[in-house]
């Protein structure tokens, strides 16, 4: 890591950001007191990310993953069709709170 003042920054800024571009990170100080770091920014990814977590296995990922999802999956996913937990519910019976209104009231 490099350290220098600001006005050897200012000097040298081209240097330094070739400095930077290599690897090295590059601390800036106000009076020998460490106030700014210039550091690499990540190099954008060339191949494309593998999908999953096991991409270095020897685990191929079928066709059929990217093909459309059947439309009664579609709309049971976009809440167009009725939740068959909740058909199997009482609709006559009255769901009560778990306290009693009255503690509340004065």
């Amino acid at each position: 890591m490099l350290s220098i003042n600001i006005h050897e920054a200012k000097a040298k800024l081209s240097e330094y950001l070739a400095a930077v571009e290599a690897g090295e990170t590059v601390q800036i100080c106000r009076r020998n007191v460490p106030v700014a770091e210039i550091v690499p920014l990540r190099q954008p990814r060339k191949a494309p990310r593998p999908v999953g977590l096991a991409c270095d296995s020897d685990y191929d990922i079928p066709a059929s993953f990217f093909e459309p999802l059947p439309d009664e999956l579609l709309k049971a996913f976009n809440g167009e069709l009725p939740d068959p937990l909740l058909d199997n519910l009482d609709a006559s019976a009255d769901l009560q709170a778990a306290e009693s209104r009255v503690a509340y009231e004065k």
